[in-house]
């Protein structure tokens, strides 16, 4: 699989990642309290990822097209070096999103809000991390071709 294919996949699946969050946290919204402001979570996070996604793919289309010879190995050796560091970069921040929700979480008044977000974020920012870790092992070396 050449680096163009590999990041069409990757997007595929955030795109289906973000979709799959927003029905699940619109699910989610039907619950109690708590279960809301974890449906809120999964709900604008999967909008975001979606638009990552999109943005993603299209970012990719518009350097196809602008690349006179895209098929050249420099070419995929440099997408997918840029790739890889992007992925590993993204898995630093997921990291602290994780945190951040433990922090959130752990700042509950005792209403069980802030400990629903905060889990919401945290959860969200694990698959991030396991997402972005996963894909950044097995981006393409085009530097073996």
């Amino acid at each position: 699989m050449n680096i163009w294919q590999f990041q069409n996949k990757l997007t595929q699946r955030l795109l289906w990642w973000g979709a799959g969050s927003m029905v699940v946290g619109l699910f989610l919204l039907r619950g109690n309290a708590f279960w809301k402001a974890v449906g809120w979570q999964f709900v604008g996070w999967g909008f975001v990822d979606a638009l990552i996604a999109l943005f993603g793919r299209a970012s990719m289309n518009q350097r196809l097209e602008a690349l006179e010879n895209p098929g050249l190995p420099e070419v995929h050796a440099r997408e997918s070096e840029n790739l890889r560091r992007l992925l590993w970069l993204n898995a630093f921040l997921d990291i602290l999103y994780v945190m951040g929700g433990k922090a959130w979480a752990d700042r509950d008044r005792g209403d069980g809000r802030r400990a629903a977000t905060g889990l919401g974020i945290a959860l969200q920012g694990l698959f991030l991390l396991i997402f972005d870790v996963f894909h950044a092992m097995e981006c393409p070396d085009e530097t073996a071709r």
